[in-house]
């Protein structure tokens, strides 16, 4: 059993800024990616940022200058920071995780529950 527990979420100033954590736990042999999704109400989920186990990143046009994800491999928990906060920014945000549990011999998406974000104008 994997789990992803995702904690941060909250409301803010335009302007300000959150950091978001993602924790992974369970029977986790390997973790190759780690990233953070959002979605507002009848949009589909979109990529907010990404990182690979070597660090590697990837980042929404959106938010490029403004977020910044990280990982920590020891502890399989994943941050994503968020400074320059704009109402746009304004979602339910979920963390993704693309790795092997010791179940299984093949690497599958675990989604963490959601934390919302508010950014108020």
């Amino acid at each position: 059993q994997v789990q992803l527990v995702e904690s941060g979420g909250g409301l803010v100033q335009a302007g300000g800024s959150l950091r978001l954590s993602c924790a992974a736990s369970g029977s986790i042999f390997r973790i190759n990616a780690m990233g953070w999704y959002r979605q507002t109400p009848g949009k589909q989920r979109e990529l907010v940022a990404h990182i690979t186990s070597g660090g590697s990143t990837v980042y929404a046009d959106s938010v490029k200058g403004r977020f910044t994800i990280s990982r920590d491999n020891a502890e399989n928990t994943a941050y994503l920071q968020m400074n320059s906060l704009k109402p746009e920014d304004t979602a339910v945000y979920y963390c993704n995780a693309w790795l092997t549990s010791r179940a299984t011999v093949t690497p599958a998406d675990y989604w963490g529950q959601g934390t919302q974000v508010i950014v108020s104008s």
